[in-house]
């Protein structure tokens, strides 16, 4: 049995239907179980399981094999953080899948993660990711970059809605985005191809492009020419601190878009692809394909 953590997620969902297409058993676990009624219905066992309830994690974990995850509480708030998800959290299931007995473990964190990183989101993905270097466990390690269906999406979309969008910072930085169907194959290569054992996979797509980039790529596809407004670096640095103990997912998301727009975000996918040979999405086709 294969069990997927966050099953009803962009990515979990995606890993799950495939999984079920190929004739996998296959267990799918989220926080609130009455939002899989589809993958129940496609033949999934939906299980109740929360990073941060331990003996939730315990009781799913029973009888599985093989493990992905892509949980993540980065847009989280209250207790539900990157410190009691990616951190506590991911310590918890590591755990509980070493005492299951579970033979394989596939995390998916994200690329650019470093023990320095100025994003405590990227910290806590590296601290996890070393967690389960050192358990024992037989696993493998996902680090996509940033997904299209997200970030981009966040810039282009309001474009084609509006014939307006923000961008954080100059907007000039080179940023890799890669497909979340794109990594749903990369998750499948990871719990079926031995090769992939005890390996770190690095995802990305097959070009980058900055985020004024990506508002023209927008334009062209709904014909219009967008009003852009661009957020100051310096503002968004005092935003990030004084927004840091009164709202703390803005303060982050601030954070991370301070990050994309001054730390290397490009990224070369061909040394990936000649191991693990993947066709992928490029962005124009996306916002064609999503938007057009």
């Amino acid at each position: 049995m294969i069990m997927v953590i966050s099953a009803t997620g962009s990515l979990g969902g995606r890993v799950v239907r495939r999984l079920l297409a190929q004739g996998e058993t296959v267990r799918a676990v989220c926080r609130t179980p009455a939002k899989a009624k589809e993958l129940e219905r496609l033949g999934a066992e939906v299980m109740h399981g929360d990073l941060r309830e331990l003996d939730s994690l315990s009781q799913a974990c029973q009888g599985v094999e093989k493990i992905f995850t892509t949980a993540h509480g980065f847009p989280g708030d209250g207790d539900n953080n990157p410190r009691t998800v990616d951190d506590v959290g991911n310590r918890q299931l590591i755990d509980a899948a070493r005492t299951a007995g579970v033979k394989h473990f596939v995390f998916t964190s994200i690329l650019g993660v470093r023990p320095d990183a100025p994003v405590d989101f990227f910290r806590y993905k590296y601290a996890a990711e070393e967690y389960l270097r050192a358990s024992g466990l037989s696993y493998t390690i996902l680090r996509p970059s940033a997904f299209m269906e997200t970030w981009a999406a966040m810039v282009g979309g309001p474009i084609v809605a509006t014939g307006k969008t923000t961008i954080f910072g100059h907007g000039n930085n080179p940023i890799n985005f890669v497909s979340v169907d794109d990594v749903a194959q990369f998750a499948l290569i990871a719990l079926s191809d031995p090769r992939a054992c005890y390996q770190i996979i690095e995802i990305g797509g097959p070009g980058n492009l900055t985020l004024n980039q990506v508002a023209e790529l927008f334009e062209q596809v709904s014909g219009r020419t967008a009003q852009k407004n661009h957020v100051p670096l310096p503002m968004m640095r005092v935003m990030s601190m004084v927004m840091r103990p009164i709202k703390p997912v803005m303060a982050r998301q601030i954070a991370a878009g301070i990050y994309m727009d001054t730390a290397k975000q490009a990224f070369d996918v061909s040394q990936t692809l000649q191991q693990y040979p993947v066709r992928l999405t490029c962005l124009q086709d996306f916002v064609r394909k999503t938007y057009a």
